[in-house]
């Protein structure tokens, strides 16, 4: 069995490679080209170009590389058409993925898989009939995807997040990091994302909150996970906070052990809207979401929202026990007000957060192994035993 697939960014190298462990556990025979990063090429692809070529996809950075990622798109697609695989699987990375599937489609039959459904569930639905031109079927990480795909003419699977395959701090590393931070009472774990101008929007707010909360709570301690890029920048900001908050420095945590040990000891969290609410679901932290975008991103994406919460552990367990103050809500004292209640009733969430780590496929077989399965039963010769 001859596979192509491309993936482009380390999140989509990450589900490319438990997919291709699970495709070879299923067919030994089996071979893969296409575009990947270091994981995937563990696993035995051939890369065409390495993956950090199309890495740059933010809409300014599309605009200054549009010629060379152009060329890129093409080079995959005419690389495909020659090879004639027996299907094409594309992970994520859309403004990639679904340009090289549309130029495949235009000229040949050959099967395309896309591995994680749009937001079309949150905003611009018609992402899914657009895709349905040139996508055969889409394996899904949400359990409640399948029928918005399926409704725009493809087949979807749910295979399963891989937030349930991610290892987690034990009783004994979470104590231990309490003891070498010097943190005896409760904390807050902080979480302000990870891309600059969205720090650069959150912390001057979660700073009011930390004085509030210093004001209220006094022998609250708050620990701030950064990212590798901001570490000297959250370490700058955070000198004028109250209590001096402890910054977990990935340069010196490289394999997450001190960041996953932080989860597990919190008491609540303060998080930047995204899957880091799934990754604190699966430690047991119970926690509160805020997030503010550009004036101009609040009008479009403001006036497009099709769901009233944004919080995938809401979503995926259907309620609305995690508090979240979004845009225009995303106020210090309201914040702050809702830390103060789940630092009070914690249990309040816990019930949430354990069906979404169910509903995600905790305990089951891992989402690699669920996807290659996906994929093969549904090829047209139907192998259907895997």
């Amino acid at each position: 069995m001859r596979v192509f697939i491309t993936a482009g960014e380390a999140s989509g190298d990450k589900l490319g490679t438990a997919l291709m462990a699970g495709l070879k556990e299923l067919v030994p025979d089996i071979t893969f080209r296409g575009v990947g990063g270091e994981g995937m090429m563990a696993e035995g692809l051939d890369s065409l170009f390495p993956m950090d070529d199309i890495a740059v996809m933010g809409i300014v950075e599309i605009l200054k590389e549009y010629r060379f990622l152009k060329s890129r798109i093409r080079e995959t697609a005419e690389a495909i058409i020659a090879e004639k695989p027996d299907v094409l699987i594309t992970i994520d990375a859309p403004e990639f993925s679904l340009r090289v599937s549309r130029m495949v489609k235009a000229v040949s039959d050959i099967r395309v898989v896309h591995y994680v459904a749009p937001t079309v569930w949150a905003w611009r639905p018609k992402r899914a009939q657009k895709m349905a031109a040139h996508v055969d079927q889409v394996l899904a990480l949400l359990p409640f995807e399948p029928p918005y795909m399926e409704q725009a003419g493809m087949q979807c699977d749910f295979v399963g997040h891989p937030v349930v395959t991610d290892p987690l701090a034990t009783d004994e590393q979470a104590t231990r990091f309490r003891s070498d931070h010097g943190l005896v009472g409760p904390f807050a774990v902080v979480l302000p994302g990870s891309r600059r101008s969205e720090v650069g929007r959150l912390m001057p707010t979660f700073k009011i909150v930390a004085e509030e909360l210093a004001r209220t709570h006094p022998d609250l301690k708050l620990v701030i996970p950064a990212a590798k890029h901001l570490v000297e920048t959250i370490e700058e900001e955070v000198k004028t906070w109250p209590n001096r908050p402890v910054v977990i420095d990935p340069r010196k945590d490289e394999d997450g052990t001190a960041k996953r040990a932080a989860f597990k000891a919190a008491d609540v969290a303060l998080a930047a809207s995204g899957t880091v609410s799934l990754e604190l679901a699966a430690a047991g932290t119970p926690m509160v979401i805020a997030y503010d975008m550009g004036w101009l991103s609040r009008q479009i994406i403001g006036r497009m929202l099709l769901v009233d919460t944004v919080t995938l552990v809401n979503l995926v367990s259907e309620s609305r026990v995690v508090p979240e103050f979004i845009n225009k809500d995303c106020e210090p004292l309201p914040i702050a007000r809702a830390i103060e209640d789940v630092l009070n009733n914690p249990e309040a969430q816990t019930e949430a957060m354990a069906l979404t780590m169910q509903r995600l496929g905790q305990g089951g077989d891992h989402p690699g192994l669920r996807a290659a399965r996906a994929v093969l039963a549904r090829l047209p010769t139907g192998n259907t035993q895997h």
